[in-house]
């Protein structure tokens, strides 16, 4: 279901395409700007079983991505001047931020060498616990258990299921079963005993993936004293805000905030919802990024800026670089704001 939905959008995108009708949309769906959204970005590997494949870009095609706003005029700009420009309404150029979330060795590795090729400022996202090394990335902890075992087997509700893994194929059907029935799962801690079991039975140590593949607090100092970077902030657990009672919620954001003030001895005044979808992050949410002091707060839901943005400055949207996309064609489709627009029925703002 999954691969036919990437097809769908890639035979979407290219429609755009090809038929040049993002060229004629771009006056009316462009907006004042947009902020770009990342993972990881390195080099591509060469597994065949690569179900997280949608969260990296190569160097080149951020790259690629650069040039291509460079080549329209575009000012790329901080997640404060965007902050600025919306709130002044100054939309005389267009602009475009880069924003990456949760805080990943590659940011300081691959993405920040290619950014300031074109001094072009970028904010990473940091969840706490992945820079204290203690974090659960269970999706790449997911994408571990499943590429070295040939089945799986797992207790569903009153089931107990057996998924074949023995073919790439049969491994990517498993992924998306057990992916969708990890995030459903009604709290953090019934996720976490789940995917601990996983690990457990297949012998996949989710501490050191988290060492291997976050900053410490070392490397999140490292990168903040570029003047291109602004640290943010993106809870302490990366939960799924939404399903977590109001004070825990207020706490993930503002515990979060002050362990990365106090280990960079600066502000943290932009924060990044996890997951950040319609079910992640709603209206409360948005308040209890307010409240907290966040300037800004951005979303995952897509969609282009427009002026209107300013008076929902903690329900920003953002544009995925999706690593299943990473055509060169396909940039001038999202700049023009066409895509977004069809997927948002051609609402310019969707911050409820």
């Amino acid at each position: 279901m999954k691969q036919l939905r990437n097809n769908v959008i890639r035979a979407g995108l290219g429609a755009l395409y090809f038929s040049g009708a993002h060229h004629l949309l771009r006056p009316l769906l462009s907006g004042v700007g947009a902020i770009f959204m990342l993972h990881h970005v390195r080099p591509a590997r060469e597994a065949t079983f690569q179900p997280n494949r949608h969260l990296e870009v190569t160097p080149d095609f951020l790259r690629a991505t650069l040039s291509h706003l460079r080549s329209r005029d575009i000012d790329i700009v901080s997640m404060d001047d965007l902050h600025e420009r919306l709130v002044q309404g100054r939309f005389t150029r267009r602009f475009a931020a880069f924003t990456l979330d949760d805080g990943y060795r590659d940011n300081l590795d691959y993405a920040l060498p290619v950014l300031r090729e074109f001094d072009a400022p970028l904010a990473v996202y940091v969840a706490s616990d992945f820079a204290e090394g203690t974090g659960r990335l269970w999706w790449t902890a997911l994408e571990a258990v499943i590429a070295r075992a040939e089945q799986i087997e797992v207790q569903i509700g009153n089931s107990a299921l057996r998924f074949d893994a023995t073919t790439p194929a049969a491994k990517q059907a498993a992924f998306d079963r057990l992916h969708d029935w990890l995030r459903a799962l009604p709290g953090e801690h019934d996720l976490a005993r789940e995917i601990a079991a996983l690990c457990a039975r297949h012998g996949v140590d989710m501490e050191a993936l988290c060492h291997t593949l976050c900053l410490s607090w070392d490397g999140v100092k490292q990168l903040a004293a570029d003047p291109l970077v602004t640290i943010g902030a993106h809870s302490i657990s990366h939960c799924n805000l939404a399903r977590q009672s109001e004070e825990i919620a207020a706490q993930e954001m503002a515990v979060s905030r002050t362990r990365i003030e106090r280990v960079l001895e600066r502000p943290v005044l932009h924060f990044a919802y996890p997951y950040g979808d319609r079910e992640a992050a709603g209206m409360r949410e948005f308040a209890l990024a307010a409240s907290a002091g966040f300037k800004t707060a951005v979303t995952t839901r897509p969609g282009m800026l427009f002026a209107e943005n300013a008076g929902h400055m903690t329900a920003l949207p953002r544009i995925s670089l999706n690593g299943n996309y990473q055509d060169t064609r396909i940039l001038p489709v999202l700049t023009s704001g066409a895509a977004t627009a069809m997927w948002n029925g051609f609402r310019r703002i969707a911050a409820a």
